[in-house]
C-alpha cells in the first residue's frame, strides 16, 4: 500500500478513536468474541475494499478479515463485501473507519460506472479530474478506475496543462511555442495540452509543434463538432466544462475522444453500507 494512503488511514484512526473507544471499552465484555458482515443497503461498484481490510488490521492485527466480492466488481442490494471475526471490541472500534472510506469510494466508482454507461456505445474515455477531496487523491483516482472511467493527471508535476488563467498571462503564440520546446528538453515524455474556448483558439493552437491534445472548454455539441472536423485527428480531443449525466451521451456523439467529469468524485454520493453484526 502507498504510503500516503496508509498515512491517510492512520490519521482517520486517529480522527475517530483519539484516545480509545470509551464506548466499547466500558460496556463490551474483554472476552466478548463476534463476527460481522459489511453488507450493501444498495446495489453499486466496490471500491476501497483493501483500505477497509488495512482499517480492521490497524485496529486490531489478530481480527480475521475476507474480502467477499473485490474492488471493481458489481454487487446487488443484500451483497455481503467483506467479513471479519474477532474481538466484538475491536471490530465496533474500526467499524466507522471502515465504511466511511468503503461507502465514499464505492460511491465514486458507482458514479463513475453511470457515466461510463452512458456514453454506449462511443468510444470515448470518461476521464477525471484534480477535483478531488484533499489527501483523497490517489485512492479517489482507483475508485474512477474501478468504474470504469481514465485517470487524467495525477497532479500539477505529470501533465502540463495551459489552461485559460494561464493563457491570460501568456497566449502570446510564439511565447507558447518556446515554453513547449524549453518543456520537451527539459522534461521529455511530459504531455502537453492547451485549453481552448473558441474555434479560433483552436486553430491557432493547431499551428504549433509539440503539442499532445486539446481541452475544449464549455463548447456545445455543435462547436465541438465543428473542432472535431477542425483538428481532424491531429491531436487528441478532450470535452470539458459542466458535463451531466443528462448530457454526456450528446457530447459522447460529437467525436472527441475523451470527456473529464469532474462530479466523478467532487460530487459523488456515498453508498449505503452497513456492518451487521453477530
Amino acid at each position: 500500500m502507498e504510503p500516503s494512503v496508509l498515512a491517510l488511514i492512520h490519521a482517520a484512526i486517529t480522527e475517530d478513536v483519539g484516545t480509545g473507544d470509551v464506548t466499547s471499552l466500558y460496556f463490551i465484555p474483554e472476552n466478548s468474541r463476534s463476527r460481522a458482515e459489511i453488507v450493501a443497503r444498495e446495489p453499486g461498484i466496490v471500491s476501497g475494499a483493501e483500505i477497509a481490510v488495512t482499517v480492521f488490521k490497524e485496529i486490531d492485527p489478530a481480527l480475521e478479515v475476507e474480502v467477499c466480492i473485490p474492488d471493481g466488481s458489481h454487487f446487488v442490494q443484500g451483497s455481503i463485501l467483506m467479513k471479519a471475526a474477532g474481538s466484538t471490541r475491536s471490530l465496533l472500534t474500526a467499524e466507522r473507519t471502515a465504511l466511511n472510506f468503503l461507502q465514499r469510494l464505492c460511491g465514486v466508482a458507482t458514479q463513475t460506472q453511470r457515466y461510463v454507461e452512458a456514453v454506449k456505445p462511443h468510444s470515448v474515455q470518461v476521464w477525471d479530474t484534480r477535483k478531488t477531496t484533499p489527501g483523497w487523491r490517489l485512492i479517489e483516482k482507483a475508485a474512477v478506475k474501478h468504474g470504469g472511467g481514465t485517470n487524467h493527471r495525477m497532479g500539477l508535476y505529470d501533465h502540463a496543462m495551459v489552461k485559460d488563467n494561464h493563457l491570460t498571462a501568456n497566449s502570446d503564440l510564439p511565447s507558447l511555442q518556446a515554453a513547449i520546446h524549453k518543456l520537451r528538453t527539459e522534461r521529455p515524455g511530459t504531455r502537453i495540452q492547451l485549453e481552448a474556448d473558441t474555434l479560433d483558439q483552436v486553430a491557432g493552437f493547431l499551428t504549433l509543434e509539440g503539442v499532445d491534445m486539446l481541452l475544449l472548454d464549455n463548447m456545445g455539441p455543435e462547436k465541438l463538432r465543428e473542432a472535431v472536423k477542425l483538428v481532424n485527428g491531429k491531436l487528441w480531443l478532450e470535452a470539458s466544462g459542466g458535463i451531466t449525466i443528462e448530457t454526456i451521451k450528446d457530447v459522447a456523439a460529437t467525436g472527441v475522444n475523451a470527456i473529464s467529469v469532474g462530479a466523478l468524485t467532487h460530487s459523488s454520493r456515498a453508498l449505503d453500507l452497513g456492518l451487521d453484526l453477530s
